[in-house]
């Protein structure tokens, strides 16, 4: 039997990433495992994590956008997505100046503190043509429907929507009409 193979990318990293945590050590946060990763809380408050990539390692800012970023060394990894977090990027340990990055967390510790976020933008859910015409005609479909979160209306809606023919379209609403009227999520089986 052949042994599974899997990449860790963090002991790719891992005296660089020992040299951040002797930093990190130095202030008030706690050491945590999230997602499967180094996270740093304060009053059980996510701030800061850090983790090794391909071809760099890095600390991140969960509040990296209130950051005054006076070195202009934190980066949006996911410009579409993301609203607040800010990574650091370093691809070699002599780049991790440590008064420089104590500064930063300190000030991340602050924001923290100061209670400063971004709130989730409500994305309103946009009830397809063919869906909003059943729901029009089936009173007990419509109740049921209302009666289900706006994330599982979304999921609906979004089911009907993205397929490319009417035709698909009338067999997906087909599909999901007795689901919604049990109140299940297009999902919740894989939930």
């Amino acid at each position: 039997m052949s042994e599974k193979k899997t990449w860790d990318k963090n002991n790719q990293w891992a005296e660089e990433l020992e040299l951040l945590k002797s930093i990190i050590v130095k202030t008030p946060l706690t050491e945590t495992t999230k997602w499967g990763g180094i996270v740093y809380t304060y009053n059980n408050k996510n701030v800061l994590g850090i983790g090794g990539f391909k071809n760099f390692f890095t600390i991140w800012f969960f509040k990296g956008v209130f950051l005054k970023d006076e070195k202009n060394v934190l980066v949006n990894a996911n410009e579409e997505n993301t609203k607040s977090l800010r990574q650091w990027r370093f691809t070699d340990k002599s780049e991790v100046n440590e008064k420089l990055v104590l500064n930063y967390i300190n000030e991340a510790i602050e924001v923290e503190k100061a209670g400063l976020e971004i709130k989730p933008e409500k994305r309103e859910t946009i009830i397809p043509e063919a869906l909003q015409k059943e729901l029009d005609t089936n009173k007990a479909l419509k109740t049921a429907f209302e009666t289900l979160t706006p994330f599982k209306q979304r999921e609906y809606a979004e089911f009907i929507e993205t397929a490319k023919r009417e035709v698909t379209k009338l067999s997906r609403l087909k599909k999901i009409k007795p689901m919604i009227l049990e109140g299940i999520g297009l999902n919740d089986k894989y939930r």
